[in-house]
């Protein structure tokens, strides 16, 4: 698989109206991952963080979301965890590849950290 920012390419530049410089893929997903790898996030932080993250125009790579449900696991926050998986599902929209690819990817962390996704749940049959 490539990247998911090369397959939604047009979707996930990210430029800045004030003609500063445009941030990379690589910069963009390393800001993130750091932002949640802190060790004093609180829960409040976690929320923003993913609320502000899912409100780009872009499907967060593995490894960002692989950071925020890591400090899910820190924070003891089951149910945040569960809701950035529903959340990275419907930001997938009509790109039924994009979410099973995520799965794939995650599989080991949500394993290692107890996660269950919203399927395994039946949460999908709700």
């Amino acid at each position: 698989y490539s990247r998911i920012h090369d397959r939604l390419a047009p979707l996930a530049q990210r430029c800045y109206s004030h003609g500063g410089k445009q941030e990379t893929d690589e910069e963009f997903d390393a800001r993130w991952v750091n932002y949640f790898n802190k060790a004093d996030i609180d829960s409040w932080e976690l929320r923003k963080g993913m609320n502000t993250l899912i409100g780009y125009d872009l499907v967060p790579e593995p490894k960002i979301l692989d950071a925020a449900l890591r400090a899910c696991r820190r924070l003891d926050d089951l149910a945040t965890a569960i809701r950035i998986l529903e959340a990275v599902k419907d930001k997938s929209g009509p790109h039924k590849d994009i979410y099973p690819y995520l799965i794939q990817e995650l599989r080991p962390t949500l394993d290692e950290l107890g996660i269950s996704t919203p399927e395994e749940l039946g949460m999908d049959k709700l």
